[in-house]
């Protein structure tokens, strides 16, 4: 399985090519460049002040040191941003052989990445749920007060993991007989995951952590780009966000009717053993 952006198989690039339209021809390679860059942009405005934050509070004692596997889900997301950047520049360039052989690396990092991430959920509620216990009163209290905001989080990593397997699934199974669903569908899945780092962009307004409503069109827009030269250059909605709407919608709806219900809480105590 590789990820292949193919836009000489998109019949739309191809008609714009024949056509001489050479400005509509770069775009329709290069927003997918810009696309895949601003996502690092957002990862990395999101999750390295935090992470300085949660570094210096480890060195001053005030929290426990990070646990492995999310160092390993950290480098495995990034490479796998890395390579969505690289695929996409090697497609605008004209690289599609390399592209192709290139984008193998996709079918190892997609399952390993959701194997960390669902052994990482469980660690660090653990792990602040075990320090609730054992931390002396006013800790003790933060600790707790934290433990509902990740219950509700776990409604959003269940959401990520749901969205983007199944769109990584149908996006790696598109590449060759349609790399127009198969190209936009690998951004889609990635945006799912994206709430992770938008939630830690703390000058951001938001509703978090009372919904996700603020979060969620976020993530909308980090993919409008592609969606709006989409609807221009097509002069309709692509089918790829429809298969993106008929999941992210539905599930989306199951999680702003869970989000901080006291049946929630208490099931996500269930599922976590505690």
């Amino acid at each position: 399985m590789a990820i292949a952006f193919d836009a000489s198989q998109d019949s739309t690039f191809a008609r714009d090519r024949l056509s001489g339209a050479a400005r509509t021809s770069v775009i329709d390679r290069w927003i997918y460049v810009f696309t895949a860059a601003s996502f690092i942009a957002i990862v990395l405005t999101g999750f390295i002040p935090d992470s300085l934050g949660k570094i210096a509070a480890i060195h001053a004692g005030q929290r426990p040191p990070f646990p492995p596997v999310l160092h390993i889900h950290a480098v495995l997301m990034g490479s796998f941003l890395l390579l969505l950047l690289g695929q996409t520049v090697l497609v605008a360039t004209g690289k599609r052989d390399l592209h192709k052989r290139v984008g193998i690396a996709a079918a190892v990092l997609v399952p390993v990445i959701v194997i960390t991430g669902l052994v990482l959920v469980p660690t660090i509620y653990h792990g602040v749920w075990n320090a609730a216990q054992a931390a002396p009163a006013p800790t003790k209290q933060e600790l707790q007060a934290v433990l509902p905001i990740l219950e509700d989080i776990l409604l959003a990593q269940i959401r990520i993991g749901l969205v983007f397997s199944i769109l990584m699934w149908i996006a790696l199974r598109s590449r060759k007989k349609d790399p127009g669903v198969h190209k936009r569908l690998m951004f889609l899945a990635v945006a799912a995951a994206l709430p992770a780092a938008i939630d830690r962009i703390d000058w951001l307004p938001t509703t978090f952590p009372n919904s996700l409503v603020a979060t969620d069109l976020y993530m909308v827009l980090a993919v409008s780009p592609m969606l709006i030269w989409d609807l221009v250059r097509n002069r309709g909605l692509h089918r790829a966000y429809l298969i993106w709407a008929s999941l992210f919608l539905p599930v989306t709806a199951v999680v702003y009717a869970l989000w901080d219900t006291p049946w929630w809480h208490a099931t996500a105590r269930h599922i976590m053993g505690v």
